[in-house]
Order: C-alpha cells, then sequence, then structure tokens
C-alpha cells in the first residue's frame, strides 16, 4: 500500500509499505481522505513540530476518514464492514492522573497517529490502510459525506479552544490567524453564540476563507491602520503560532478577559507582554488537541455545508509533495486532502 513518510527535515517520501493486519480490538480502515495539517507541514519543513522533533522515518498524518474493512480477533463491537468513518487520532493511556481528571487531551503517556512525541513515533494516517482501536471510529452522521468529515480533526481543535475560553455566547471574541485552524475557530465561536468575531491575518486570502465561515470583521494584521481594528475584544484566540499574534490578543483583549494561545509557537522562549497579565488582570489559558470535541465536530460539519468552502484542493496520494508545497502556500489554499482512492 501507499504511505507518506517523513524521512527528515524537506525529505517526504511516498513508499510501498506492507498493509496492516488488526489485532484483538483493533479495526482495519481503508482511508479515502487525509487533510493535510499545519504540523504535518512542520515535519516536512523543519524536521519537527514545536519540541517534538524526528528521531527516525514516520508515517505523516491524523485527519483521516475512510470506511471499515476489519476487526480484529476476537471481534470488538463496532460499525460494520463497509461502513464510512472518521477516525479519533488519540490513544491516551486512561490510568494517569490526567486522563483521571477528566482531560485525557493532556494525558502523559497519549498515543496519538503522526506524532514524534514519543520514541518510537507514531505511525500516521496518511496510509492506505491503517489499523485504530476500534473505540477511536466514529460512523458518520447521517448526511456528512467523506471529504467534509476529513474537517472533523481540525474542527474538534477548534471547539476546544473556543471552550478552554469559557462561555462566548452574546461576546465579541478575536481570532488570529486566518489559517485553516483560525477558520474553524471563527466557525466554533460563532457555533457557541459569540455575537462578534474578529479574525485577523496578513494575507488577504486566508481572509477571504475566514469570511465563509462567518467572521463578521476581517483585519489585516500587517496594517495598523485598518478600519477593522477593534477598541478591545471579550475574548482572543491565538491561532497563527507566532509571538507577535500573541503580543495582539494581550493589547486588544479587556482588562479581565481571556486569551486562549492555541497556535504552537516556535521552540524555545517566546517574549510577550507579561506585565499584562498583571496589571490587567489577563488570564492566559492554553489549548492543546481535544477529546470529547470530536463527536461534536462531526455533527456541527454535517449540519453545515458552509464547511466545504473551506477545501481548497483534493490531491491524489502519489503527488503528496505537490500537495504539501500547495498547502504550505497559503496565499493560495486553506485546506488540502491527500486522496488515497485516485
Amino acid at each position: 500500500m501507499l504511505a507518506c513518510v517523513i524521512h527528515g527535515r524537506d525529505d517526504l517520501r511516498v513508499e510501498e509499505l506492507a498493509a496492516p493486519a488488526p489485532g484483538p480490538g483493533e479495526m482495519l480502515v481503508a482511508v479515502r481522505y487525509g487533510g493535510v495539517c499545519g504540523s504535518d507541514l512542520h515535519y516536512w519543513r523543519h524536521g519537527g513540530v514545536g519540541d517534538f522533533r524526528l528521531k527516525e522515518p514516520m508515517v505523516l498524518g491524523h485527519e483521516v476518514v475512510g470506511t471499515v474493512v476489519a476487526y480484529g480477533s476476537p471481534s470488538p463491537a463496532g460499525p460494520p464492514a463497509g461502513t464510512a468513518v472518521a477516525v479519533h487520532p488519540a490513544t491516551p493511556c486512561g490510568v494517569c492522573p490526567e486522563c483521571a481528571g477528566g482531560r485525557r487531551n493532556i494525558c502523559r503517556d497519549t498515543r496519538y497517529l503522526g506524532s514524534a512525541a514519543r520514541t518510537p513515533h507514531v505511525r500516521g494516517g496518511f496510509a492506505a490502510a491503517i489499523v485504530v482501536p476500534a473505540e477511536q471510529v466514529r460512523p458518520l452522521p447521517d448526511g456528512l459525506p467523506p471529504r467534509r468529515a476529513a474537517l472533523a480533526e481540525p474542527l474538534a481543535v477548534a471547539l476546544h479552544a473556543v471552550r478552554r475560553a469559557g462561555p462566548v455566547s452574546g461576546l465579541h471574541v478575536l481570532v488570529t490567524g486566518a489559517g485553516p485552524i483560525g477558520c474553524l475557530v471563527v466557525a466554533a465561536a460563532k457555533a457557541a453564540g459569540a455575537a462578534r468575531v474578529t479574525v485577523t491575518d496578513l494575507l488577504p486570502t486566508a481572509l477571504g476563507y475566514a469570511g465563509t465561515v462567518g467572521a463578521d470583521t476581517a483585519v489585516r494584521a500587517g496594517d495598523p491602520a485598518d478600519p477593522g481594528w477593534p477598541s478591545e475584544v471579550d475574548v482572543a484566540v491565538e491561532a497563527s503560532g507566532a509571538a507577535a499574534g500573541l503580543d495582539t490578543c494581550l493589547r486588544l483583549v479587556r482588562r479581565g478577559g481571556v486569551v486562549v494561545q492555541l497556535g504552537m509557537l516556535p521552540p524555545g522562549p517566546s517574549p510577550f507582554a507579561g506585565n499584562l497579565l498583571v496589571s490587567r488582570e489577563i488570564e492566559l489559558r492554553g489549548a492543546f488537541r481535544f477529546d470529547t470535541e470530536f463527536d461534536a465536530a462531526l455533527h456541527l460539519l454535517a449540519a453545515e455545508p458552509a464547511f466545504d468552502a473551506l477545501i481548497s484542493a483534493v490531491v491524489p496520494v502519489r503527488d503528496a509533495e505537490s500537495a504539501f508545497a500547495l498547502a504550505a502556500d497559503r496565499a493560495r489554499s486553506c485546506k488540502v486532502l491527500l486522496d488515497f482512492e485516485s
């Protein structure tokens, strides 16, 4: 079977690998679509993401949908063969203090598809067939096409970030960064009842995508004279992964407001306006991955066809490197999918 394997910085290969076989409690899924994520791009361009560095070749990908093929023996409960499904990419340990406390997304011993956070690295989902624990497979809700369902993982990230902010109903929310995750944060905030969402980015194309999913105001981040800049907001979600974005959030959120850092900042220390946390009693909260939000994401996707506008290209897996190059060019794309059946 074909798979996308990262060997190091700028070394992405489409290789023939042996097809896996499911074991007890596992399911074999034929992958149809895989979404190219910002973390996949970081592994390709930089050999790592945040503090997670490649130490060995790894199959990339964690945003995948497909079809149930078979179960291991003894067969666990689950949807029958032929069912269209999305795959929750996290396997938390279930026993650490974080799991016991209901925060499985920050499990200290989790396994996550296509992640170099642990060694050996966890094989990802960019392969024609994958084996996953059966409890991580979700049948697609009625009316949700597999192509749109490929957005479930990044939308779950966005939903978790908005939940970390607390109730946003009736509030003004700022989102810095209009990449795929930032656009989905816009949609998540609107779905949670935000009265107004302002989004910032350097690129007009990215801001245009944000508008398709509900942004009320789009602001050019590099233009201090842009008339869309708010005087202050109630909540800010930093989705760009840039220190400048965090600075914008801290300076625009109201006194006593909440800033959620969602974008993964570069490795090492990051400067930020820490005195504002003190003098304005701003709450700075991190947001990492998600847990039960994955199921909520599937139902939101099923209810809202507007998400289709964020999918800018579907590329055959054999052309994975060109797909990655397109996904990395934010002036030409938002979310790029790999197609494992073409």
